[in-house]
């Protein structure tokens, strides 16, 4: 990181907020040695880490025109499905306020009709319950220290089955100790029908729970990874030799 010039550093409730930047990207950090988000500045919609790129293979089975995003960060995936459609309604929940001011100054967060920002709690979000039910929910929930603990609990898992579609799924970001967690693959077996899961190179364990089996063969889901490729304009090629059911 030393390389990095500092743009904005500042603390709230939670920890530090710190915005670096070199000549071609920016990094939202929580704390020191922490890279919570990257974007290219040239190219924001292309993610640069290999978890957000891995999150995306779940467009290889929907075609969503709405989704859920919990945990914005600097907006990566938001930046990524709205350049693979524009018309996708996107909701992304975020409890630092400081991060969506961060994520709008200094990381081109995509504003539209489209997108509606909430600033709440995850998990209160979940819990009110009142909201429509949309194709896919991403939940990428971090602090400095890691996974949040209710991102892999049985509530959570349940609390967002109850608000995706009949034939939609649940995307977690997990680590890659959670691919022992049998407990979570009990959680999401009670709650889906299928699930998938993809270990990335940075040690990400990335998690598809789907309501609906979907039957793709490999030379299928080759062919439709090379058309979404060009889509997202990166190569899904690296994510999809690693994607496999979870059993």
């Amino acid at each position: 990181m030393s390389d990095y010039q500092v743009l904005h550093q500042t603390q709230d409730e939670y920890g530090p907020l710190i915005v670096l930047e070199d000549k071609e990207s920016r990094i939202l950090a929580f704390g020191e040695n922490d890279e919570q988000s990257k974007l290219l500045k040239a190219a924001p919609h292309i993610p640069q880490h290999t978890y957000v790129q891995a999150m995306l293979l779940v467009l290889l089975y929907s075609q969503p025109k709405s989704a859920i995003v919990l945990g914005l960060g600097g907006g990566g995936l938001i930046h990524a499905l709205r350049n693979f459609d524009a018309g996708i309604k996107l909701t992304a929940v975020e409890l630092r306020a400081d991060v969506i001011e961060l994520a709008k100054r200094y990381f081109q967060l995509p504003l539209s009709k489209k997108l509606k920002v909430i600033n709440q709690d995850a998990k209160q979000f979940l819990e009110s319950g009142d909201h429509k039910r949309v194709d896919v929910i991403f939940t990428d929930i971090y602090s400095a220290d890691g996974v949040d603990a209710a991102q892999v609990s049985e509530s959570f898992i349940a609390q967002c089955a109850a608000l995706i579609k009949a034939d939609g799924y649940l995307v977690l970001n997990c680590w890659k100790e959670h691919s022992q967690n049998r407990e979570l693959l009990a959680y999401l077996n009670n709650y889906f029908v299928e699930v998938r899961a993809c270990l990335t190179g940075s040690g990400n364990w990335v998690v598809f729970a789907g309501k609906a089996k979907r039957e793709i063969s490999a030379s299928g889901l080759k062919t439709k990874a090379q058309a979404l490729s060009q889509q997202l304009d990166f190569q899904l090629a690296r994510s999809l030799t690693r994607f496999d059911v979870w059993e």
